[in-house]
């Protein structure tokens, strides 16, 4: 277990997106919740610091909350690699997956109690009774019992799930269940993520949301754009006199040092090469693969404009609970091989350089913000924050209607939703109405953006933690956010 050291920063920028008012009335409440924790911290634990929606969440509301006076913390739990191919399973079998089919029986149970023992008896040198501890996901829910019977306040995040129960979503729920309803309150991303023995008044929905001004997201002119993707090897020339750089969340300045790890035939896209871009994790829900058939078998033969397609995710082996990441990029790289060189050169396979996770969202924002078409094919999805982030860049958004991805976009409105994410053919008839038709990307961008600043905004996250703070220690229902 290792505690993760966050900035504190203020909420007062929020004030030039959604006027002062709003923040004035967020600073009263911070106010009423300090008195409320007194010496008490929150606390939350997740699997992973870097890599993933999770944890750029949870950087971003924490320094936000400290910046407000509210003792926030943050512990990261650990474990062995069989630990994290356990949990994997579990995260898979709650989208409905059964990922590689192994057994989530007596001994994946008893493997999954002693590391979570192990991470316990360490919390507890940080963790005091009384204090608020929020667990993140299937990986910490198994800290739940002992967090309540020290006496903490307990909260369960769980930021994924499925619409439908099935088998493999029975078979999480069982495994789970025993440490799950034990947690005073349940937060979901959507209502129909909570399983049914959980009593209606322990749920709670709250969707996630994106901070404006992290690297990932912060503006970025077209100089500096082109200057971060040209260094990392994304785009080709000219590169411009700009500086590779961007702001850090300590409000320094930082710079994009570092290449991203390509697979492709020939040179990088010019930088007048319209993009197709899907940034997602290296895992079948997010189906890297469907999009590069998708784009090579039915589009890239008549193509608009001449597009290329990228598809980029972290470096394999930089995410430790996400074990499946190598094979799935294997089976993508297999299938780009066995594809022809003129089909080959339309596609570009990237790993992210992740040694910075600052550096590593700069190069995300610039490559969104370039971006023609910013696609999210997801089999499967909890929320899916990739989508929220193109949008805030008002770039035009194609995504599957699944999971919380339903939530956000409004089909023709912001953003075109594919009925049959599985359906290579409809995805590159999304692709193509975009790719053909300015006026209809410049439309959905710009209402998009506007979705995003009335809804998905890190500030709507602090009034809402707010209130679930303010539930723990009313022990009523009644506050709900």
């Amino acid at each position: 277990m290792f505690e993760v050291n966050v900035t504190a920063r203020s909420a007062e920028p929020f004030a030039e997106l959604l006027g002062p008012e709003r923040v004035v009335a967020l600073q009263r409440v911070s106010e009423e919740i300090r008195g409320l924790l007194g010496a008490h911290a929150v606390f939350n634990v997740s699997s992973t610091a870097t890599g993933g929606g999770v944890a750029e969440m949870l950087r971003s509301l924490l320094r936000y909350a400290r910046g407000l006076g509210i003792l926030a913390r943050w512990a990261v739990i650990e474990g062995p690699p069989e630990f994290f191919r356990i949990t994997k399973r579990l995260h898979n079998a709650m989208h409905g997956c059964a990922g590689d089919g192994s057994p989530l029986g007596a001994a994946e149970a008893a493997l999954y109690e002693q590391v979570t023992k192990q991470n316990a008896v360490a919390l507890d040198a940080l963790i005091r009774p009384e204090d608020v501890v929020v667990c993140h996901d299937p990986q910490t829910a198994g800290l739940i019992p002992h967090f309540v019977c020290k006496g903490m306040r307990v909260v369960w995040r769980c930021h994924i799930g499925h619409d439908q129960v099935d088998p493999e979503v029975e078979l999480a729920w069982n495994f789970l269940r025993k440490y799950v309803e034990q947690a005073p309150y349940s937060v979901f991303s959507r209502q129909s993520y909570a399983p049914s023995w959980l009593h209606h008044k322990q749920t709670i929905v709250l969707p996630p949301n994106i901070d404006p001004f992290s690297a990932k997201n912060q503006f970025m002119d077209e100089a500096t754009t082109r200057a971060i993707l040209f260094d990392v090897g994304l785009v080709g020339g000219p590169r411009g006199d700009a500086p590779a750089v961007f702001s850090r969340e300590d409000g320094s300045v930082g710079r994009v040092d570092r290449q991203a790890e390509v697979v492709r035939v020939g040179p990088a896209p010019s930088w007048k090469t319209p993009l197709v871009v899907q940034v997602s994790r290296w895992d079948t829900m997010k189906d890297p693969l469907g999009v590069l058939r998708g784009f090579t078998e039915c589009l890239a033969p008549d193509i608009p404009r001449d597009a290329a397609l990228v598809l980029a995710g972290p470096g394999v082996r930089t995410v430790a609970d996400d074990p499946e990441a190598p094979q799935v990029l294997r089976s993508v790289e297999t299938y780009w091989r066995q594809l022809p060189d003129s089909l080959r050169r339309t596609a570009h396979l990237v790993q992210l350089p992740m040694e910075d996770t600052e550096e590593n969202a700069a190069i995300v924002n610039a490559l969104q913000r370039h971006a023609t078409v910013v696609v999210q094919k997801s089999l499967r999805e909890g929320f899916g924050l990739t989508v929220t982030e193109a949008m805030w860049k008002r770039r035009p958004v194609i995504a599957s209607a699944v999971g919380g991805i339903q939530d956000q976009i409004q089909d023709g409105v912001d953003g075109l939703l594919l009925r049959n994410p599985e359906d290579p053919r409809e995805f590159a008839n999304a692709l193509r109405r975009v790719l053909s038709d300015e006026a209809l990307a410049e439309r959905l961008g710009r209402a998009g953006f506007e979705r995003v600043r009335d809804e998905y905004l890190g500030i709507t996250s602090l009034e809402n933690w707010a209130a679930v703070v303010r539930l723990l220690f009313s022990g009523t229902a009644a506050a709900q956010p």
